[in-house]
């Protein structure tokens, strides 16, 4: 009975043998093909800079001077487009530097449908009834109207103060 188990150890150990060698002549077949192909491209690069050598000393200059002319043109192009965008970000200032009410800044404006909270020339005009807001202290707004968000939104008519 112990003939078969050391044959069969014997097997196994045979094949793990054959398995290793078999690796390890691929390995050797891709370090020799990647040594192979380091050299290749060595050698085509070196080729490249011998044939562009004569070209470089005759096209940087040109290069040089035709980035410095671009440049030349550009940069007075570039600056217009700039300061038209930002004389366009003053003009749309009303229209996109909003607020929402906050409750630490506004309290009582909180969900509020006469809230405006756009910015005018650095003031900030809150609604029309209140363009400063309510006074401080005050917990209370007489013309404050919640938005209603019902769906689909209900008529004009439907009163808000269901909410």
């Amino acid at each position: 009975m112990d003939g078969w188990q050391q044959d069969w150890i014997k097997t196994l150990e045979t094949l793990t043998d054959g398995i290793e060698q078999f690796f390890q002549e691929v390995g050797k077949g891709v370090d020799e093909t990647a040594d192979a192909l380091l050299e290749f491209t060595e050698d085509v690069a070196e080729e490249i800079e011998r044939a562009l050598a004569p070209l470089e000393e005759t096209v940087s200059p040109t290069i040089d001077r035709l980035d410095g002319q671009l440049t030349e043109w550009f940069d007075p192009l570039l600056q217009m487009i700039l300061g038209f965008e930002a004389t366009l970000d003053r003009v749309a200032e009303p229209i996109t530097n909003t607020v929402e009410p906050l409750i630490n800044q506004h309290p009582v404006c909180v969900g509020c449908r006469h809230y405006h909270g756009q910015v005018y020339s650095g003031t900030m005009l809150v609604c029309a009834m209140h363009p400063y807001g309510i006074v401080d202290g005050s917990e209370q707004c007489p013309d404050k109207e919640l938005f209603s968000w019902s769906f689909p939104p209900a008529n004009r008519s439907d009163s808000s103060d269901d909410l």
